[in-house]
């Protein structure tokens, strides 16, 4: 699996770099707190496959990096070759780049 830390992630959007952002925590998690991603709910990826571009890098995260891993896994089976997930989620995000960003 590819991965991604924040700071190389802060470095992609401060370079103006095209990726795709993609949040998989639930809604209320998202409205809490949020980096920017486009919300899709972990359990609802499945019935939105055509919302994840292929044709660029994508960067998956959640709140600790955990269930955005258990996504790209399934996903990398399906053959999708652009995933990276964000090695330690908004969590690391909150801690490294932005504390601002409440964690929970």
């Amino acid at each position: 699996m590819k991965t991604i830390t924040v700071v190389e992630l802060k470095n992609l959007i401060e370079k103006g770099e095209e990726f795709q952002l993609i949040d998989v925590r639930e809604s209320y998690e998202h409205e809490f707190c949020n980096i920017g991603g486009e919300l899709i709910p972990l359990g609802e990826v499945m019935n939105n496959l055509d919302r994840i571009d292929t044709s660029k890098k994508v960067i998956i995260y959640c709140r600790t990096g955990v269930r955005s891993a258990t996504l790209i896994s399934i996903l990398d089976t399906m053959g999708y070759e652009n995933l990276y997930n964000l090695e330690g989620g908004i969590f690391a995000w909150s801690k490294e780049i932005d504390p601002s960003i409440p964690t929970y």
